[in-house]
């Protein structure tokens, strides 16, 4: 049987049936494979063309979207996991948490650094490119995991310190909540929580009306920039439901009582799968110079005789007769 610790008290959860379980684990695993697929061919054509390694906006997004790979197939493994051996061994499920929370928290700080170099590409581009350099984009990267491991490592610390070592050798539910358990770990992750919400928000109505007001002035699509604006916004603020999710499930448990795992379902779904599902629309499909590249490969539409290795190839043999 399942239990779930609902503001200090425990609440017993009905299990899934088997039919139940199945349906959603199979719908959380094509899920996965899906939006892997599309990511994993993003980094492909990324990989092969020298046009956006130069380029911060696309290393931030092919950052995120290699941060989306890593958090779908831990946070799939870990939601089957749950499924079919409901218990794991403590140490190995902190290694799983640390992998699968990282690129979670990674997220929306990615998002909010891709908030700020649209920001000083539209209002500012005379400094564009001294400021937005390949140099500087790693560099941010590198301050976003460090940021990110706030989230986690301290949590870490605090269970070594309060736990004893059996603790690490037994068998727990793998979840945040029930490994990191401690008082300490709960009040640091909503402070951690509420103090990004805020910076991230704050990054967010700042950068993206800046650039709605410049974008009135001096852009003649407006109704696209309008769109892609609001498509960034609808991704963040689903990223941000990282940091009330919880809470959230736990309030419509009290109305909801016989339907906690749909509900811990639903959430899962819409706070981990569909904003990796928005990522790859709003900053790789509907990009003009990504997608002339991309759509080549994400079909499997490539021609031999369209490939570039191919049309290299017959240069040089026409070379060669000649």
């Amino acid at each position: 049987m399942n239990f779930s610790s609902l503001n200090g008290s425990s609440v017993m959860i009905p299990p899934d049936t088997f039919a139940s379980g199945v349906t959603k684990n199979v719908i959380v695993t094509a899920l996965c494979i899906s939006i892997n697929y599309i990511n994993g061919t993003l980094i492909h054509t990324f990989r092969k063309h020298e046009v956006f390694h130069s380029s911060s906006r696309y290393i931030l997004f092919i950052h995120l979207v290699i941060n989306d790979m890593i958090q779908l197939v831990m946070a799939g493994l870990l939601y089957v996991i749950s499924f079919a051996l409901f218990t794991i061994n403590v140490s190995l499920c902190i290694i799983m948490l640390i992998f699968t929370l990282l690129p979670t928290y990674n997220t929306p700080l990615n998002l909010a650094g891709m908030a700020v170099e649209c920001y000083m590409a539209v209002c500012i581009p005379l400094r564009y490119k001294q400021i937005c350099t390949v140099k500087n984009t790693y560099i941010l990267i590198g301050l976003i995991w460090v940021l990110s491991s706030f989230s986690i490592l301290p949590d870490l610390f605090i269970l070594m310190a309060t736990e004893q070592p059996q603790f690490f050798l037994s068998r727990q539910f793998c979840s945040r909540d029930y490994v990191f358990r401690s008082s300490y770990s709960l009040k640091k992750k909503d402070a951690y929580n509420g103090v990004c919400l805020t910076l991230v928000w704050l990054t967010l109505f700042y950068t993206y009306l800046r650039i709605v007001f410049t974008a009135r002035g001096v852009t003649q699509d407006i109704k696209k920039s309008r769109n892609t604006i609001l498509l960034h916004g609808f991704q963040l603020l689903l990223c941000m439901l990282t940091y009330v999710r919880s809470v959230f499930v736990k309030s419509l448990a009290y109305f909801l009582p016989n339907h906690v795992r749909n509900l811990r379902f639903a959430a899962y779904v819409i706070v981990h799968i569909i904003p990796r599902f928005v990522s790859p629309i709003v900053y790789g499909l509907r990009d003009q110079t990504f997608r002339k590249h991309v759509k080549r490969y994400l079909l499997f539409k490539v021609s031999s005789r369209n490939h570039p290795e191919f049309v290299v190839s017959t240069t040089r043999r026409t070379m060669k007769l000649q």
